[in-house]
């Protein structure tokens, strides 16, 4: 969702980084997790998921430790960090145009007027209903959402 390319669709990166802090916060309070558990569990590429784990704690998300039990935990309580947070971490601005962006705004270079542009208007609506959504949904949350989504996988196996 960078202004660059103006992807409307969230990078592979930031939704493995997204599996990989759910993945934290189901574990959140139990020591360190090792990059290889979380790699192997969500199933993302180990040399990449490094990167965006270094992403994350330098941007204060999570703390690391190295060693034989070493591995990376969330800095927070997983009801203090959003979705919002996180999307802003490893995409971007949340807007859509440069122009409603609130911490990175520019004027739109094809904009012949800003004052009178009506795709301003719309674009940022979808920036604050994007940002009251996302900033909304805590990693707790969706942590906790996994877990029910999972229930039925589990009675299917056993016919339940």
């Amino acid at each position: 969702m960078r202004f660059g390319s103006m992807a409307l669709m969230l990078s592979s990166r930031t939704k493995y980084g997204i599996h990989s802090l759910i993945y934290l916060s189901r574990r959140f309070g139990k020591g360190f997790i090792a990059i290889k558990d979380i790699s192997e569990a969500e199933r993302i590429p180990r040399k990449f998921l490094e990167a965006i784990l270094l992403e994350l704690k330098g941007a204060g998300l999570l703390t690391s430790r190295a060693g034989p039990n070493g591995g990376y935990a969330l800095r927070l309580p997983p009801s203090q960090l959003t979705l919002g947070r996180v999307v802003r971490v490893l995409e971007g601005p949340l807007a859509l145009t440069p122009c409603v962006s609130q911490n990175n705004y520019s004027p739109c270079a094809d904009c012949r007027s800003e004052t009178v542009c009506s795709l301003k208007l719309i674009m940022k609506r979808v920036r604050d209903a994007t940002a009251a959504i996302m900033d909304q949904v805590s990693l707790e949350e969706l942590a906790k959402d996994e877990e029910r989504l999972e229930l039925p996988e589990v009675a299917q196996i056993f016919d339940i």
